[in-house]
């Protein structure tokens, strides 16, 4: 049975229309998937992300778990930063990504998929070793994001104190006296923030946010706006982009491994991973259709790989996707051509991300 958040009676009152997505009832959309991207990309949004699972490490030896658990470096990062990363298998294949955030020397918020959460909280604790414990959150945690170039000036209205840089946070902010984890991150390819309070304060502080951005033009955004935002950003999602089966370098995500660090899970195979056979890259539909995931992609009658997302952008006006292609075939400017249900459409290899925030 499909779990409800904190915020479900405040979608049906608000009358977003509800979808089953990775366990949970979540609303799809409620004004239009493209109203509401607009918004963000022009004014601001919000968006319950409270699916999202929280996991907590603790102890003396944290630090060297988060390391050796995933590909990034944490060494020398300050509390109140949040860094990105991938953590993988021991075939180099990604197991989730997620954000962590360093709370204190012995504590770190580790934020991940919802779809993976009892995946990853069980990984997690097969791996730990030596003084560290790991706490599942995520049932204390509702997620509110709030996301568009108006997102700070709505949230200023509501508390005296933000984090000034992306990938930093406040472990104890308040925003509208509710008290709240407040970071500046986001999954839009927008300025904005992530709030995560108590499950229990999520609707009064959802119902704060929403007033303080009526005159700038804030909207309720669903799961459908979320998914076209990130994609026109070109931000990975777990199951399109990153699997088990693909890894951090084919996904292009070689900023977030750090092979110089001392031995973590999937470094062996990660250096015996380049040259990859296939990467991701930015395809933009120049015949008439929409590439979907799955769809195939040839040069000539050649296949060369498999869209991983697709849609059309309503900011850039233009259908486009992400493909994971062989690497003989990814010059940008190359003319390829996607089957899109049985009809051949052309397309033609440009860079990535689509959309990039001024």
């Amino acid at each position: 049975m499909e779990r409800k958040t904190p915020l479900y009676d405040r979608h049906v009152a608000m009358g977003g229309r509800i979808v089953p997505f990775a366990g949970w009832l979540l609303p799809v959309q409620y004004s239009g998937v493209i109203a509401e991207h607009m918004a963000v990309r022009t004014k601001c949004g919000i968006f319950d992300v409270s699916h999202m699972g929280e996991l907590i490490l603790r102890g003396g030896d944290s630090l060297s778990n988060v390391n050796r658990l995933l590909t990034n470096d944490f060494s020398g990062m300050c509390v109140g930063r949040a860094r990105y990363s991938p953590m993988c298998n021991e075939k180099g294949g990604v197991v989730d990504d997620l954000i962590v955030y360093k709370m204190s020397d012995t504590c770190y918020f580790i934020v991940v998929n919802a779809a993976n959460k009892d995946k990853d909280a069980e990984w997690i604790r097969n791996h730990l070793t030596g003084e560290c414990t790991m706490e599942d959150a995520s049932d204390r945690y509702a997620q509110i994001a709030l996301q568009g170039p108006r997102a700070e000036a709505i949230l200023r209205k509501l508390t005296t104190e933000l984090p000034a840089k992306n990938y930093t946070f406040l472990p104890e902010g308040t925003v509208a006296g509710f008290t709240a984890i407040v970071s500046r991150t986001g999954y839009t390819g927008e300025d904005g923030f992530e709030l995560y309070c108590d499950s229990k304060d999520a609707p009064a502080l959802w119902d704060a946010l929403l007033e303080a951005g009526k005159g700038d033009g804030l909207i309720p955004c669903g799961l459908g706006a979320r998914d076209t935002l990130r994609l026109e950003a070109a931000m990975p999602l777990y199951g399109h982009e990153l699997s088990n089966d693909i890894n951090p370098y084919e996904a292009v995500l070689d900023v977030f491994v750090k092979p110089g660090k001392p031995d973590f899970i999937g470094k062996a195979a990660l250096e015996k991973a380049k040259p990859v056979a296939r990467r991701r890259v930015g395809l933009e539909m120049t015949g008439r259709g929409i590439a979907r995931e799955g769809c195939p992609v040839y040069n000539g009658k050649t296949l060369i790989g498999r869209v991983t997302s697709g849609t059309f952008c309503p900011y850039l006006g233009k259908a486009v996707a992400m493909a994971l292609l062989d690497a003989d075939h990814q010059q940008l400017g190359s003319a390829v051509t996607v089957d899109v249900r049985g009809r051949s459409v052309e397309a033609k290899v440009i860079p990535l991300p689509f959309y990039k925030r001024a």
